[in-house]
């Protein structure tokens, strides 16, 4: 079929059609309208998986230059390598390493929930931890978000807290939150945690993992996870989450050397936990070090900071690795000596703060306040927006700053990851030689 290229900016008849079904206006002659800042509230509905696949949208979309660079599909399929020359994974690995991209990649953290119909569905029928330890259902969970948002990766569904039962550790996970009724307080405690065999103790993981990429295909990224060695000991310590983690604290300040063999012991696990993952197909792990933001610097560099270096080390750079860290701007002058190839930030800091402490060669990802979700569209667009254009889509995977919020609702999700997959680039950037 040949194809047909129209007058604004290089666009072809295939993207005509597109712009057509994301609800951007046409002129008599098939011709796009400019885009317009107050445009429209409409939400972009899904295109229909025939015209997916038909050869009217395998063209390319050329680069352009001014305010306006690149204009983009974005449903699953329209993100191939077919519509800007790259596939999901390649932009996603190419952003996490600071190398030129087209457009960002985007997705959100905890994006399999309960905000989803289909995942309401499921979970009427089945409890949380069923769900993570039946791979069937944690593949299909872990899609869901893929095909009703088009999200350019998919986070395999599981909970930060699976390692801790593995070590020996009772687990009870319920919508009110996760429970260990036998925390770690002692010594003898800290030394009755065993070092476990993933493929063995987690073996339902790998085996979701694995699933899922094999139905993701080969163009779509699987990203694995684990909690940091302090925020997994919070909850082993804690029992529940609780404000200020005095429990925890009292620990390492009153058994400092008993505290960093808890650490060490959970990093150790981690590392192999990861490396399990990693065999299973996944394109990058991210480590959630969701309560670094309760301890000061001195104490994070003492305690927090050498097993993340720690875990990140034993990987090998085998993948990129993501370290996500709350509440840490006082913390950032740390972070970035973990060694991470992408930090993950909430939306407390500014990303090119973060940039101008981290340097050109480390990869950023965030960081919208989950909360926007609820405002009207023209303040989701506005501030997903002015956050693309923060880093100029260098070395930038555009996420939220913490997991998305239950009761947000599915168009203002879809809403985000569209804005941010159609949001035009402000120049080229250059190549930067990053750690491979």
């Amino acid at each position: 079929m040949r194809v047909q290229r129209s007058r604004f900016y290089g666009l072809s008849t295939a993207s005509k059609i597109q712009f057509g079904l994301l609800g951007v206006p046409l002129k008599s002659d098939g011709t796009a309208v400019a885009p317009r800042k107050n445009r429209s509230d409409k939400v972009p509905t899904p295109i229909p998986a025939d015209l997916l696949s038909s050869p009217a949208m395998t063209t390319n979309l050329p680069l352009k230059a001014g305010s306006w660079q690149i204009c983009y599909s974005v449903t699953a399929e329209l993100m191939t390598k077919e519509g800007t020359g790259l596939t999901r994974k390649e932009l996603f690995l190419r952003a996490a390493r600071c190398e030129p991209v087209p457009r960002l990649p985007v997705w959100m953290m905890r994006q399999a929930g309960r905000y989803l119909p289909e995942y309401r569905e499921i979970r009427a029928k089945h409890s949380f931890l069923e769900v993570c330890k039946t791979p069937d259902l944690a593949a299909e969970v872990s899609m869901q978000p893929f095909r009703r948002l088009g999200v350019d990766a998919i986070i395999i569904f599981s909970d930060i807290l699976i390692p801790a039962e593995a070590m020996g550790l009772p687990l009870e996970l319920e919508d009110k939150g996760p429970n260990l009724p036998e925390p770690v307080r002692t010594e003898t405690d800290v030394r009755k945690l065993h070092i476990f065999d993933p493929e063995v103790e987690t073996g339902f993981l790998m085996e979701a993992l694995r699933r899922t990429v094999k139905q993701a295909g080969p163009e779509v990224p699987v990203l694995g996870f684990a909690a940091s060695p302090w925020t997994l000991a919070c909850y082993m310590v804690e029992g529940r989450t609780k404000e200020g983690f005095a429990t925890v604290k009292n620990f390492l300040y009153s058994e400092p050397k008993v505290f960093r063999e808890l650490l060490h012991k959970i990093a150790q696990a981690t590392i192999l936990y990861l490396k399990a993952q990693i065999a299973a197909g996944v394109s990058a792990v991210q480590l959630f070090d969701t309560w670094c933001g309760e301890l000061d610097l001195k104490d994070y560099t003492e305690f927090v900071l050498p097993t993340v270096q720690e875990i990140i080390s034993g990987l090998g750079n085998k993948v990129p690795v993501i370290y996500y860290t709350k509440a840490s701007h006082h913390l950032l002058p740390a972070v970035i000596r973990a060694g991470a190839h992408v930090l993950s930030v909430d939306w407390r800091i500014p990303l090119g703060e973060v940039r101008k402490l981290a340097g050109p060669r480390v990869a950023l990802q965030g960081n919208l306040d989950p909360a926007v979700l609820f405002a009207p569209a023209e303040k989701i667009r506005e501030a997903t927006v002015d956050i693309t254009a923060e880093l100029s889509g260098h070395g930038h995977i555009l996420n939220l700053g913490h997991g998305i919020l239950q009761h947000t609702p599915v168009e203002n999700a879809q809403l985000f990851i569209h804005t941010g997959q159609q949001a035009a680039l402000q120049q080229a950037q250059p190549a930067v030689q990053t750690r491979r």
